[in-house]
């Protein structure tokens, strides 16, 4: 077995299992994505977006928002920093994979090697090839990079039991410049009726756009790595916006017990108006 190369541990489960119809699918979610959802959203590539992880026939179209203002950084995005909870392997900290690349059915993505080893400089970043190997959260978000931006590589981080400020400082540390997207990888709340979804869900949106850096794991599952990044975000004056918020009720599936999905994306400059950008915040939040 190739130990340099993490295969893909979710494809024909998650997405698609072959090349053809994985693009397919990206793609049609990309299709998917309103063309009036953001109308009022800030020009240019953003810094960072939130994202979910399920399946691509439950959070795809909803994916697909952030990933489809994500495209306008083709020209000049070339390092991902990509964090997500671990699902399956709990650690401590934030775990890198022993991978020096990562494989899905479009090919493959290197891990930076100088990122990496900028990020393992800190206490709390260690290497944990187990932590990857079957995590999801990561992995997802491959095929819809890969289809929007050209050649790109990542840092791949696997969020376990850690603070804010730990993981704040991971981000601050690989912040770079208009190389480096950031993406955070985040369902939001779990199994709960459909209408006190959408309740539950509403809040948390209004909490991620307020850059509040105290959700817990019932609000998000990324709730730790939201954390980390809302406390940088806040501290170099990021401009949030909600791109879409739904949930599986609305994408797949009954709405008996539904799993809650939104797309953020997270602006350096503010180039609307403060009045424009409240009103434009408060009816994203509400809708």
């Amino acid at each position: 077995m190739d130990h340099s190369l993490r295969p893909a541990a979710v494809a024909g489960l998650f997405y698609p299992g072959s090349a053809a119809a994985l693009k397919e699918a990206v793609e049609a979610c990309l299709a998917q994505a309103r063309p009036g959802a953001s109308d009022r959203a800030l020009p240019g590539a953003p810094k960072a977006v939130i994202v979910p992880h399920a399946g691509y026939v439950y959070s795809g179209p909803v994916a697909a928002h952030a990933y489809r203002r994500i495209a306008a950084g083709r020209a000049t995005v070339r390092r991902i920093v990509v964090l997500g909870p671990v699902h399956r392997v709990p650690i401590h900290g934030l775990a890198l994979p022993a991978a020096r690349a990562f494989a899905t059915p479009l090919g493959t993505v290197r891990v930076d090697a100088e990122g990496a080893a900028r990020a393992l400089a800190l206490p709390q970043v260690r290497v944990s090839e187990a932590a990857h190997a079957l995590e999801h959260s990561l992995e997802v978000q491959l095929p819809f990079l890969q289809t929007v931006l050209e050649d790109f590589t990542i840092i791949p981080l696997a969020v376990g039991d850690a603070t804010a400020d730990e993981v704040a400082a991971v981000i601050d540390r690989l912040w770079g410049g208009a190389e480096t997207l950031i993406v955070v990888s985040s369902d939001l709340s779990h199994y709960h009726a459909y209408a006190e979804a959408r309740t539950l869900d509403g809040a948390t949106a209004r909490a991620i756009l307020a850059l509040d850096a105290s959700l817990d794991h019932e609000q998000a599952c990324g709730a730790t790595p939201i954390n980390g990044f809302a406390r940088c975000a806040r501290r170099r004056g990021l401009v949030p916006e909600v791109l879409d918020l739904r949930n599986s009720g609305d994408t797949a599936g009954d709405r008996a017990r539904v799993v809650g999905y939104a797309s953020f994306a997270f602006t350096e400059q503010a180039l609307t108006p403060s009045a424009e950008r409240a009103e434009a915040l408060a009816e994203a939040a509400d809708a």
